[in-house]
């Protein structure tokens, strides 16, 4: 009978805690690849919410330190469910993307606030209705760009 430290059971937590190192690893690499523009925009209905996103103020921002949840376990399901309706969106054949849910206005919002938590001190019509972007839609996208210089237009 083998001793607790040379016995098989130790290979195999040695294994089991590598492997898992290894898919916190992979996991780590995908969720951030796919907070990126560029994997945001390979689908081409999300091209010209990219280029706007790109030429506008918060350009050094990753797309979802907007459009996810910042916390950990919220984002996680969060992606799969809206990466998901994405997916479906391109398949059947939609060109534009779909209007955000109320779901995923509600986290925008929330990363709204809470970057601009001290900007938002002294606004009095901050109540005045219930999203940032009723009154600041072109912020982050800009206005939508001209049918003519539209990726898909040109395509």
């Amino acid at each position: 009978m083998g001793t607790p430290r040379n016995g098989p059971w130790l290979k195999v937590l040695l294994g089991g805690v590598a492997a898992g190192m290894v898919l916190l690893g992979v996991l780590a690499y995908a969720m951030t690849t796919t907070d990126q523009r560029p994997f945001c925009s390979s689908c081409h209905i999300m091209q010209e919410a990219a280029v706007t996103q790109k030429m506008g103020t918060h350009a050094k921002l990753s797309c979802n330190e907007c459009h996810a949840p910042h916390n950990l376990l919220a984002k996680l399901p969060f992606k799969a469910q809206e990466g998901l309706r994405d997916v479906i969106g391109n398949i059947s054949g939609h060109d534009i993307p779909r209007p955000l849910s109320v779901r995923t206005k509600d986290v925008v919002n929330a990363n709204c606030m809470a970057c601009h938590s001290q900007t938002n001190v002294n606004v009095a019509s901050m109540n005045a209705k219930p999203y940032c972007v009723d009154c600041h839609r072109g912020v982050a996208h800009m206005r939508m760009m001209p049918i003519s210089t539209r990726t898909v237009a040109n395509d």
